[in-house]
């Protein structure tokens, strides 16, 4: 098992080194990633990877361009760990973030 961070959260959560980042939060009841067609479609899963190695499978390229991958970003239902780690919201996760921490501080 690897440790997914979401940074800037304080959340993390384990992926199995065979699950996407998106399928393991959602399977632990976790919240944090966007989640849209889970089939690298609509890229609402977009996130960046800062720290840590993984591999990729298909994604479309109306989604996630192959500038935007070499520059870390990646559709967390499309991305496997093969470490620990540590991804970065991009601007509709931040707002999701934002939007729960909200939440839970009014609870």
């Amino acid at each position: 098992m690897h440790t997914v961070e979401i940074a800037g959260s304080g959340r993390r959560y384990a992926c199995a080194p065979g699950q996407n980042l998106l399928r393991a939060m959602e399977v632990l009841g976790q919240r944090g990633i966007p989640a849209g067609c889970r089939g690298g479609g609509c890229g609402v899963c977009k996130v960046r990877i800062e720290a840590g190695q993984y591999h990729v499978g298909k994604m479309s390229r109306a989604c996630l361009t192959e500038a935007e991958q070499r520059a870390g970003l990646v559709l967390a239902c499309k991305t496997y760990p093969d470490s620990d780690i540590r991804l970065r919201p991009v601007a509709l996760l931040q707002r999701c973030l934002e939007r729960h921490a909200g939440r839970r501080e009014s609870a």
